[in-house]
């Protein structure tokens, strides 16, 4: 993504952070998980560094939840509102996303340092996290029903954009047939207006309209266009590919959110251990899926590492060759 200047776009932008961020909770919090699960349920390494770890996993959490939510407003941006969004999402708006997006995980994740909803040891998980107690002595209610409702609203948000696609599937594209005039003589309302549209547009054979003597003609890459067909198909596989991502971290962390408000409404004695377990573990898969779903529904990614990796180059050569052997042999 960085080096490709073709890639140097919004959504791509806004999938790097969201990789980097699986890369540093996969660094932070497997190893600890892996190491407590080893000395048997137990965590050997002190309270501090107990809530430590605790604060980087809920952090990491609902800034995926945050920025996914993000995410979605801005594919629907780009597709129902495409000149607001080409000429308003530059790179300093993503900047600007970004650091919003991580200053709400951090006012998410930093009150229980203080003792508001205890970060501590949770043997039944092996890892540190929230302490889902019973909910008469519950104060980490508000954070689960916080992570529940960003979900909620990034799914309305692409609930919204599948109806306005389906709503203007049938449209048919617009068709500018410009009138010209040999004089720049127009009558009726808006005649100055379309004689410097045509002349702008390089129609017409006559001097320069009185509305543009003195101003400077627009080149073409200034002029912001309409949404047109292959931009439209582009905008729509990266609305795939996101929501993939999407649906993969509600269906993966959807388990582990059961079993968290279970905790909080019914005993924790109550629930499986082999439940648990296995969804403490399908949150730890998320991050690593991540990668292989932007593979799977971008080709643009495909492509860049094909061209950046020569290992991946000659898988796909062998495979081509192989492939003219077996048709030299009629198979």
């Amino acid at each position: 993504i960085l080096k490709d200047r073709h890639l140097h776009r919004a959504p791509y932008y806004l999938l790097l952070d969201l990789c980097l961020a699986d890369g540093l909770r996969s660094l932070a919090c497997f190893p600890f998980v892996m190491l407590s699960v080893r000395s048997g349920a137990a965590w050997p390494h002190g309270p501090l560094s107990c809530k430590v770890l605790a604060f980087l996993a809920v952090l990491f959490c609902f800034h995926a939840a945050f920025l996914l939510f993000c995410v979605g407003v801005t594919r629907y941006m780009a597709i129902a509102h495409h000149r607001f969004y080409a000429k308003r999402m530059t790179g300093w708006t993503c900047l600007a996303v970004v650091c919003m997006v991580w200053t709400l995980s951090m006012a998410m994740a930093f009150p229980p340092v203080f003792d508001v909803g205890t970060y501590k040891f949770i043997r039944e998980e092996e890892q540190c996290i929230f302490e889902h107690r019973y909910v008469k002595a519950n104060d980490t209610l508000g954070f689960m029903l916080m992570l529940a409702a960003v979900i909620a609203a990034t799914h309305l948000v692409y609930i919204k954009l599948l109806f306005f696609i389906h709503g203007h599937r049938k449209m048919k594209p617009a068709q500018l047939v410009p009138a010209i005039s040999q004089n720049w003589t127009f009558h009726g309302p808006g005649a100055t207006g379309q004689a410097a549209a045509n002349w702008t547009a390089g129609f017409g054979r006559g001097p320069t309209p009185p509305t543009l003597v003195g101003i400077r003609q627009a080149t073409h890459s200034q002029i912001k266009r309409l949404l047109v067909l292959e931009e439209f198909k582009m905008e729509k596989r990266l609305c795939k590919m996101f929501y993939m991502i999407t649906l993969l971290f509600l269906l993966l962390w959807s388990p582990y959110i059961v079993a968290c408000y279970l905790r909080v409404f019914i005993k924790a004695s109550s629930i499986p251990q082999v439940y648990l377990t296995t969804s403490v573990w399908m949150t730890f898969a998320q991050a690593g899926v991540n990668p292989i779903l932007c593979f799977i529904f971008n080709k643009e990614l495909r492509v860049c590492l094909r061209a950046h990796f020569p290992c991946c180059q000659s898988i796909q050569s062998t495979q081509g060759t192989i492939l003219c052997d077996l048709k030299s042999f009629g198979m």
